[in-house]
């Protein structure tokens, strides 16, 4: 039990690496949370730094989801283990601890935390959040969009309990670190990706 609750913490300290922040450093630009939307996640690192900058964030931050939960999946294959470590990975990367809890918006995290337990309801995930960016252009309203659909098609498939669940609250986190966003394209004003 308590192994469990260590390799939990684990990828919450896990999800905290910035990846965005690392990178920007690297490039010399400007504190991301001071840049563009404020957000330490690809899509803001894209518009500030290029997209080489964020296709590496893009990779970082879903490489601590995907390592946590492997790791959870190599100590046990309880699916309980794995879905915690996903859900704390993307806290982490949300709220994280080394950057005065102020992170990105925990898609590429949980991208790369579901994708070994939920691969899937993953795929079809992506497949609506790549319809709707192409189509309209919104990378938030595809990344909202194919947050939502992810425990549906768990549901559907009758994926474990434990995993539906972690789907649910990281499709409720997503959604609620993209309030200003939605609000945004209520409005009409939310920025387009190209």
């Amino acid at each position: 039990m308590l192994t469990d609750l260590a390799l939990v913490v684990l990828a919450y300290l896990l999800g905290s690496i910035s990846f965005g922040l690392l990178i920007a450093r690297v490039y010399g630009g400007a504190d991301l949370r001071h840049s563009g939307s404020g957000s330490t996640g690809a899509t803001n690192v894209v518009r500030t730094l290029g997209k080489t900058a964020g296709i590496l964030t893009l990779l970082g931050d879903g490489a601590k989801g995907l390592v946590a939960v492997l790791c959870a999946l190599k100590w046990g294959q309880a699916s309980v283990l794995p879905a915690l470590a996903a859900v704390a990975a993307v806290l982490g990367h949300m709220f994280p601890l080394y950057h005065g809890f102020k992170g990105g918006k925990g898609v590429a995290t949980a991208l790369g935390g579901l994708l070994p337990t939920l691969p899937l309801p993953l795929l079809g995930g992506f497949i609506v959040w790549l319809v709707v960016v192409v189509v309209w252009r919104y990378v938030s309203a595809g990344s909202m969009l194919a947050a939502l659909v992810v425990p549906l098609l768990a549901v559907f498939w009758s994926y474990p309990v434990p995993l539906i669940l972690a789907a649910v609250i990281i499709a409720l986190l997503v959604l609620y670190k993209h309030q200003e966003n939605l609000s945004r394209l209520r409005q009409g004003s939310e920025s387009k990706f190209f």
